[in-house]
């Protein structure tokens, strides 16, 4: 059993042959998607991946940019690609935008290729873990907790689709990859 502070939910989306199955870790920004998946990779001996770096690279523009220049559709559009891409290897841990799986034909997409992993935290710990960067365009200009707020409300059924569900709070980063890890094998 995981502990308090992180647990973990299993839906029917994992199977038993999961083993070769590329991660990927899914979740409201500020949850820590990005440093988690890098350690979880390396515990694991698998790639990594964080798709809007991938993104950043293929467009030779800041994820900023791309919402400012061109808006969040064709950024969506440019995820998913990216996604569809790197989920056709195995082990490797991908870190997704946090509204890559509110969008429906790429959460099929992982749904189908992966194992998904929400990893969820309260508000305010994503609020506190925020106001660290000031590159979000979903934030600019608005106040951080209404906006994670409305975003967690819109985008938790999407969210609780996920193969595995862990929640983390402001702990160690390392107590999330341990749950994660433990979920996995459960």
């Amino acid at each position: 059993m995981l502990s308090k502070r992180a647990s973990s939910t299993r839906h029917a989306h994992a199977t038993p042959d999961q083993d070769l199955r590329p991660i990927v870790l899914v979740g409201m920004m500020g949850v820590g998607k990005s440093t988690i998946g890098r350690r979880l990779a390396l515990r694991l001996g698998y790639d990594f991946a964080d798709a809007d770096e991938e993104i950043e690279q293929a467009a030779n523009m800041s994820v900023s940019e791309i919402f400012a220049q061109f808006g969040e559709e064709y950024f969506r559009d440019g995820e998913r690609r990216v996604i569809s891409r790197l989920i056709e290897q195995d082990r490797i841990v991908i870190a997704t935008g946090g509204g890559a799986f509110s969008e429906a034909e790429t959460r099929d997409l992982i749904l189908e290729r992966a194992i998904s992993v929400w990893l969820d935290a309260p508000i305010d710990t994503l609020v506190q873990r925020v106001a660290r960067r000031d590159t979000r365009p979903l934030l600019k200009d608005r106040d951080p907790e209404t906006v994670l707020t409305e975003l967690m409300n819109k985008r938790r059924a999407d969210y609780s689709q996920a193969s595995l569900r862990v929640v983390s709070d402001n702990g160690p980063h390392e107590r999330t990859v341990g749950a994660i890890l433990k979920a996995l094998q459960s």
